[in-house]
C-alpha cells in the first residue's frame, strides 16, 4: 500500500503543477495586459489558447496514448509540459507566450488522460473511488497554495517568477514519476478492443441521453468560463484591488471548498444528484451577479461573495460530474468521459474567447461590458436546471466490475 500512496502522490503533484500552469494566467491579467499592452480580447485569446489545445488533445489522447506503455509515455509528455512551462517563463512578448501557452495546453492535456488511465489501471474498483479524490484535492491545493503564491512571488518580481517556479517543481515531479511511476502494459494487450475517435463520436451524438449530458457540460463551462478569467483583471481595474490583494480571493474560495467539496458529495448521496445540483446551481447566480456589478467595494465584502462563487462553483460541479458520469455504461465510461473532458475544455476555451470579444477598456483603464457578460452567463446557467432533469442516470449496480491488477504486483522489488 506504501507504493500505491506514492504513486497517487506523484500523480496528484502532476495535476496539482497542470492545474497551476492553467491557473495562474488568469489573475496575471493585470500584469500582462499592463506590460504587453494587450486588449480584453488579446487577453481571453491567451486563456482559451491554453484550453483549446488542451481539450484536443485530451480527446485524441485518450486513443493515442493506449498504445505505449503508461509510465514511458508520461516520461515523455511531462517532459513536454516542462519544456513548454520555462517557454512561458521566456518569453519576451505576446507572441511567444501565445504560441508558448498553446503547446503547454497540448501536454497539459496529455498529463489529465494519463492520469485517468493510470488510476484506472492499477487501482482496483474498491479503492479507486479514494485514489480519484486525493488524485483531484490537487484542485484546492491549487487555489490555496499554488496560486496565491505564484501570485506573491509574482508582486515581488515579475509576472515570469511564477513560471519559473512551476519548472522548478516540474523537474522534482518528472524525478518523482521515474521513481514510482511502474511500467504500465496490460493495456496494450486489449487494444484492438479500444474504439477509434469516430467510434465514440458516434456513440455519443447517437445516445440522446448522453447528448443532454455533454450539452449540460457545455453550457456549464460557458456559464462559467465568460466570468472566471476576467475576475482578476475586473477586481484590479474596476473594484481596487492590488495584485498582491488578488491572492486572498484565492486562498479563501480555495480553503472553503477543501471542506464544502466532501460535503456536497454526502448530500448528492443523500438527496440526489439532480436536487443538489438545481440548489448549487440556483445559488451561483447571486455571487454571478453581484461580482460582474462591482464598483469600488471594500475587501472582506469581495471576499465573501467571490468565496461564495467558488463554493457554489465547486457545489454544482460535484453533483453534475456524478450525473453526467451515470449517463454511460461502465463498458464505454472511459471513452465517453475523454469526450466529455475535450468538450469541457473546448467549451471553457470558446467561453473565454467570446468574453473578451465583449469586455472593452474604458478610458481609465476599467473593464466595460463585464456586467454583460454576467448577464450572458446566468441566461446560460439558468437552461442548465431543466436539461439536468432530462438526464437519466443508468443503474449499474448489478454490474459486475473487474478488479484490476493491485500495484503490489505491479512494482517489483
Amino acid at each position: 500500500m506504501n507504493k500505491e500512496k506514492l504513486l497517487l502522490w506523484t500523480l496528484a503533484a502532476i495535476n496539482f503543477t497542470h492545474i497551476v500552469d492553467f491557473m495562474i494566467l488568469m489573475p496575471l491579467g493585470p500584469q500582462l495586459m499592463r506590460i504587453f499592452e494587450i486588449s480584453p480580447r488579446e487577453f481571453g485569446l491567451l486563456v482559451s489558447s491554453y484550453t483549446f489545445s488542451a481539450g484536443a488533445s485530451s480527446f485524441l489522447g485518450a486513443f493515442v496514448l493506449d498504445k505505449y506503455d503508461r509510465r514511458t509515455i508520461t516520461l515523455w509528455v511531462f517532459s513536454g509540459f516542462l519544456l513548454a512551462t520555462l517557454a512561458c517563463a521566456l518569453s519576451p512578448n505576446y507572441a511567444f507566450l501565445l504560441g508558448s501557452r498553446i503547446i503547454a495546453g497540448l501536454f497539459g492535456g496529455l498529463t489529465s488522460a494519463l492520469i485517468l488511465a493510470i488510476i484506472g489501471d492499477v487501482i482496483p474498483d474498491s479503492r479507486r473511488g479514494r485514489a480519484m479524490g486525493l488524485v483531484m484535492a490537487a484542485f484546492s491545493v491549487a487555489s490555496v497554495f499554488g496560486v496565491p503564491f505564484g501570485l506573491f512571488i509574482a508582486s515581488i518580481s515579475n509576472w515570469h517568477a511564477p513560471f519559473f517556479f512551476l519548472a522548478g517543481i516540474s523537474v522534482f515531479i518528472l524525478w518523482m514519476i521515474y521513481k514510482f511511476l511502474p511500467s504500465i502494459t496490460a493495456h496494450m494487450v486489449h487494444k484492438s478492443n479500444k474504439p477509434s475517435p469516430m467510434q465514440v463520436v458516434r456513440r455519443v451524438t447517437g445516445n440522446p441521453n448522453q447528448m443532454r449530458a455533454i450539452t449540460l457540460t457545455i453550457m456549464m463551462m460557458l456559464g462559467q468560463f465568460t466570468i472566471i478569467p476576467f475576475i482578476s483583471p475586473y477586481m484590479v481595474a474596476n473594484v481596487g484591488f492590488t495584485d498582491m490583494e488578488l491572492t486572498y480571493i484565492y486562498m479563501a474560495g480555495g480553503l472553503f471548498t477543501i471542506f464544502t467539496s466532501p460535503w456536497v458529495g454526502k448530500m448528492t448521496d443523500l438527496h440526489g444528484k439532480t436536487k443538489v445540483f438545481v440548489i448549487f446551481m440556483t445559488l451561483n447566480l447571486i455571487p454571478i451577479g453581484v461580482i460582474t456589478n462591482l464598483g469600488s467595494t471594500p475587501i472582506p465584502y469581495v471576499l465573501l461573495i467571490t468565496t461564495m462563487f467558488f463554493v457554489t462553483s465547486n457545489g454544482r460541479m460535484v453533483p453534475a460530474m456524478a450525473l453526467i458520469t451515470g449517463t454511460a455504461k461502465p463498458e464505454n465510461r472511459g471513452s465517453f468521459l475523454s469526450f466529455n473532458s475535450a468538450v469541457q475544455q473546448l467549451s471553457a476555451g470558446l467561453a473565454s474567447f467570446v468574453a473578451g470579444l465583449i469586455l472593452a477598456e474604458g478610458i481609465n483603464g476599467e473593464l466595460v461590458n463585464y456586467n454583460i457578460v454576467g448577464y450572458i452567463a446566468i441566461f446560460l446557467s439558468l437552461l442548465c436546471i431543466p436539461l439536468s432533469r432530462r438526464i437519466k442516470v443508468i443503474d449499474t449496480d448489478a454490474v459486475q466490475h473487474t478488479v484490476n491488477q493491485p500495484i503490489e504486483e505491479m512494482i517489483k522489488g
